[in-house]
């Protein structure tokens, strides 16, 4: 399915406001709008990433461009950032200034599902089938948005390293809980100190905090640089500390309701969700599409295997799309 041409990837970038906060778009394809009904040129079918936590859409930037060429460009491909998560540009703040009263709570959890529900409704057309790629706790909001928006006409859904349950009691939440639920104010300050530094110094900075990676992502390194923005982190600790608390139970109900629309990747030492969350898993649901990574791919793919893990996607997906 991938094809061989090196031209350019057409992407379009966007700053918008959707439930009264910043969100930034990531469009791969000639695709721009997809919410006129009437509109003859409308794909069957759109690509939604569901991004993890920090939310940051240009993570996801290789990873699209990737994945749409591996689909032969045929299909657009659009990665939604979390409310909150990007630095807007100069001339937008952070929330929208409206009379209207939008949505309650927009960078918690809760909130975050909605927001992705509202994009859709917005900018996207009802008769548009949906391919859902998740990752990470975007699995989480996956999840919650097929059980709350039974509407969606969703083909299918793939959950990488999918934090679904028990995240306070993986190794890694047994280190960040404390941090996140107690302590995340304290790290304000010295993220605002470093704000001022100039541009080409944070860059460095993240260079050496990703020096153990031997190839990693030159798009990660010039997202990271969002981190230095006391808004964006206040937003992703606020998050990431409700993760800790609602991120209890595994939603099995609606599993078992969408099971044959699921395929989920689980990473072998996935530190965020351990292999025995993918044994007990595939335990419970023996006929479902559970994956275990054999790759040694880290539960943030997208610093250095965005290429990889799209390949892997478009080779999964294509017997549902030659059924299309």
């Amino acid at each position: 399915m991938r094809s061989g041409s090196e031209e350019p990837v057409p992407l379009h970038e966007e700053f918008i406001y959707c439930c009264g906060a910043a969100t930034h778009v990531l469009k791969c394809g000639p695709w721009k709008d997809l919410s006129k009904d009437e509109s003859k040129n409308l794909p069957r079918l759109l690509f939604m990433i569901i991004p993890g936590n920090p939310g940051l859409a240009g993570y996801y930037r290789t990873f699209i461009q990737a994945l749409y060429c591996g689909l032969n460009q045929q299909y657009p491909v659009w990665v939604v950032s979390h409310a909150g998560h990007c630095k807007p540009p100069s001339g937008m703040e952070m929330i929208e200034d409206t009379d209207i009263k939008e949505l309650e709570d927009v960078f918690g959890l809760n909130g975050q599902v909605e927001h992705k529900l509202n994009f859709l409704r917005k900018n996207v057309s009802k008769e548009i089938k949906l391919v859902l790629i998740a990752h990470s706790i975007g699995c989480y909001i996956t999840l919650e948005m097929m059980k709350r928006a039974s509407e969606l006409q969703v083909l299918r859904s793939v959950l990488l390293f999918p934090t679904i349950e028990r995240m306070a009691q993986s190794p890694q939440g047994k280190l960040m809980t404390p941090l996140l639920c107690k302590l995340r104010y304290a790290l304000y300050m010295p993220v605002y100190l470093l704000s001022f530094l100039p541009e080409g110094v944070k860059a460095s900075l993240v260079r050496f905090a990703l020096r153990g990676m031997k190839s990693c992502d030159e798009s990660s390194i010039t997202t990271s640089i969002n981190l230095f923005s006391v808004d964006c982190i206040a937003n992703i600790l606020y998050m990431a500390s409700q993760e800790m608390i609602k991120v209890v139970e595994r939603d099995s109900t609606t599993i078992k309701q969408n099971l044959k629309k699921l395929i989920f990747y689980y990473g072998t030492g996935d530190s965020w969700c351990p292999q025995h969350y993918y044994d007990e898993i595939k335990m419970d649901f023996p006929d479902g599409d559970i994956r275990l990574c054999e790759k040694g791919l880290r539960h943030a793919f997208v610093l250095d295997a965005s290429k990889e893990m799209a390949a892997m996607i478009t080779d999964w997906l294509q017997d549902d799309l030659t059924k299309l």
